[in-house]
């Protein structure tokens, strides 16, 4: 069984000052490390008068890619503090970008810590953040006497039809997460006594909102 995965749906911002300094964070979807690196330019060249651009990403099912920098700033004081606010979410496939506009007064190093993590959540905070876990997609082929047998043993497990198609049968069509498929299976021959057939077809990833 595959463990669900929290991931970036739409991206987001925020903002923190401290002594004057901007912190200005964004937050990005990412699938791949070229996506987050052209990001990454970009948002450099919006910024290209701010002080530092320091950023994070995480991508892969279990974080196989992980980079973080600290554009600048002392060492283990932007980038790595942006990387823990990730991780210690749970978010993957994700791109954080820390701009600092610095406004003439040191922080110390535990005080950029701080900055750069109250930033990092904060965006985190103000995206759509959402829940994608392994299913399938199934269909259940069953005659109108058993329709509504069906239709009961998917609501009762919160699954919505994705297609339908009324004709001499009914063919009914749902994405399944991995782990329920076989109780869905084992219910509707059950309840149907074997007459709705079930045909569990390709892999595909469910979005679930949190």
């Amino acid at each position: 069984m595959c463990s669900p995965l929290k991931i970036v749906q739409e991206g987001g911002t925020g903002e923190v000052v401290e002594k004057k300094s901007r912190f200005i964070a964004q937050v990005f979807p990412v699938k791949t490390e070229e996506e987050a690196l052209e990001h990454l330019t970009s948002v450099r060249k919006k910024h290209y008068d701010a002080r530092h651009n320091c950023f994070a990403y995480v991508i892969g099912e279990k974080n196989e890619t992980e980079r973080c920098s600290d554009d600048g700033e002392p060492s283990g004081t932007a980038g790595r503090p942006i990387l823990d606010v990730i991780t210690g979410c749970g978010i993957h496939d994700v791109l954080i970008v820390v701009t600092r506009y610095f406004g003439g007064t040191l922080l110390g190093t535990g005080g950029l810590v701080r900055a750069y993590s109250a930033a990092a959540k904060q965006g985190l905070d103000n995206c759509a953040v959402v829940e994608k876990r392994r299913g399938y997609y199934v269909t259940v082929t069953t005659d109108y006497t058993d329709l509504g047998k069906v239709q009961y043993i998917a609501a009762e497990q919160g699954l919505a039809e994705e297609n339908a198609d009324y004709a001499e049968d009914v063919e009914l069509v749902y994405t399944i997460p991995e782990e329920q498929v076989a109780a869905f299976e084992k219910q509707v021959t059950e309840k149907t006594a074997g007459k709705g057939k079930v045909e569990r077809g390709d892999k595909t990833w469910i979005y679930l909102n949190i």
